[in-house]
């Protein structure tokens, strides 16, 4: 896998600059599939964030909780948008099993479709050559950096809470291969901890349950300076709860965001005013870490990643697909991203010759 120096993107705030953008009708649809409220909250806000702004011109569905089950309807509900003339394009984030299954149907029925996707689960050499256009996490550099990052807000310890069927997926293993390393570089030790797989019998509930009552079990047994770090989405609004309340060591979610868990777990209500504002959401994680006597020991990205996953995929997707953008050209995807976005991220592609772009943020301690 070959790896290029970082390009550093200086962006204008995300939301501020996306919530002043006019609604607009476009000559043509996009189809954007996300998760549910449940299993990802931020893709789903940024996706009805989108039909706002396109009012006509964005077909929004969400697929299964259960989607490791529900395949066939994961496949079915993307390939139904192909059956439209009208749909020029389809993002998907997250990208979960079955969507590359439906990309490649779609490049037999039709080659008029611009395809996207957001933090795909699947094979990244697979994905990099189905899609136009892909971006992920850096999953590569997030392992060292979580590490560093720990060790710098007092961890002795990481507990690295996951499941096999996530760790099967290669971009993670190798996230948590360099955790490891760098950790054992730095001194720290690495704990594996499984936690039950929310696609499992017990399902989210039952993934969540476990992480309310582990964290306080492994701070009693290992201290406070431990820091957690977990795979799955759903476990981070629980994880964000209990590691308060055990007084542990939280760096950053598995899609990290000021957004994601936060709110919820602190009780942080968001007005319709302030949904999408960094800056003021930021601020008020800061306020209750701080009353709950955890200050300097929670953290997270300035960057919502999520939701620039999905509004730089509908907004590359029609600078593409009216102006001709080239997904191949970095240069000119970085200033599309620039126009749609505003946070400071680094671009890194996944391997030449491929429109896979790895992405990664500064982070904010609390």
């Amino acid at each position: 896998m070959k790896r290029k120096l970082s390009l550093v993107l200086v962006l204008v705030l995300v939301f501020g600059l996306m919530s002043v953008a006019q609604a607009a009708e476009l000559p043509f649809k996009i189809g954007v599939v996300t998760g549910t409220v449940s299993q990802g909250e931020e893709e789903y806000q940024a996706a009805l964030k989108m039909v706002a702004r396109y009012p006509g011109s964005i077909e929004h569905v969400t697929y299964p909780d259960n989607f490791m089950q529900e395949q066939e309807t994961v496949i079915g509900q993307i390939l139904q948008f192909a059956m439209d003339p009208q749909i020029k394009a389809i993002v998907v984030c997250q990208s979960v099993p079955g969507t590359t299954a439906a990309f490649n149907t779609i490049r037999d029925m039709r080659d008029d479709i611009v395809l996207i996707m957001g933090l795909p689960h699947e094979d990244p050499d697979m994905i990099a050559d189905v899609v136009d256009f892909a971006m992920e996490t850096d999953q590569i550099r997030r392992g060292a950096n979580i590490a560093q990052l720990a060790q710098r807000m007092g961890a002795k310890k990481i507990l690295h809470y996951s499941f096999p069927r996530h760790m099967s997926m290669e971009l993670l293993a190798v996230r948590y291969n360099n955790m490891k390393e760098e950790a054992e570089r730095l001194g720290l030790e690495l704990i594996d901890v499984t936690a039950p797989d929310p696609m499992g019998d017990a399902g989210i509930p039952g993934t969540q349950q476990f992480i309310l009552e582990d964290i306080p079990r492994q701070a009693a047994l290992h201290g406070k300076d431990i820091a957690f770090f977990g795979t799955n989405c759903a476990m981070m609004e629980p994880a964000i709860r209990a590691s308060m309340d055990a007084g542990i060591i939280f760096p950053e979610q598995c899609c990290p965001s000021p957004f994601h868990g936060y709110p919820g777990a602190l009780g942080i209500e968001i007005s319709e005013d302030r949904k999408g504002d960094v800056d003021y959401i930021i601020e008020q994680i800061g306020v209750k870490v701080a009353e709950q006597g955890n200050a300097g020991r929670m953290a997270t990205w300035v960057a919502p990643i999520n939701m620039i996953f999905v509004e730089a995929g509908v907004e590359l997707a029609i600078q593409h697909i009216q102006n001709g953008l080239d997904f191949a050209d970095q240069d000119a995807v970085e200033a599309a991203v620039y126009e749609a976005t505003g946070i400071k991220i680094s671009l890194n592609r996944y391997k030449d010759g491929a429109n896979f772009y790895l992405v990664i943020a500064d982070s904010v301690i609390f």
